[in-house]
């Protein structure tokens, strides 16, 4: 699984917000919307692309948390500079080379100045059973 991160901030550069993250232009959206579409298209094409999601911006979301024996519902947003998973791809690949060599072509986003440079991606390989879970 490939997992990308953002921040309230960065969705709101992406809405075009200006703020303490990059603000992106229509033509920005634009180049991001067409590379991300060709690297899916070629992710189907390999037959390495199982699913993929992209994530509303956490302003959506709600967090659910146990205290003292009841759950807690929290609306976001969050923290600003906190980062939450941003969306996601799935694939089966032939090894976890694979799967990062495939994640390391996300470091070519395009993006306004600024905006890609703390940007990152995590490779995680997905449990098939609890023997999996073990260290």
């Amino acid at each position: 699984m490939i997992l990308t991160f953002a921040s309230q901030q960065d969705y709101d550069g992406m809405a075009g917000k200006p703020g303490k993250s990059s603000t992106w232009t229509p033509e920005d959206m634009q180049a991001l919307g067409e590379y991300m579409t060709k690297f899916n298209e070629e992710l189907a094409a390999s037959g390495e692309l199982v699913e993929t999601r992209g994530l509303v911006a956490p302003v959506h979301s709600r967090r659910i948390r146990q205290r003292d024996g009841v759950p807690v519902v929290t609306d976001g947003p969050y923290a600003e500079t906190q980062e939450v998973l941003a969306g996601y791809w799935i694939l089966e690949c032939d090894s976890f080379d694979r799967a990062t060599e495939i994640a390391s072509r996300l470091n070519d986003c395009p993006g306004p100045a600024g905006a890609v440079d703390s940007y990152y991606v995590d490779v995680r390989p997905i449990a098939e059973s609890q023997d999996d879970m073990a260290l």
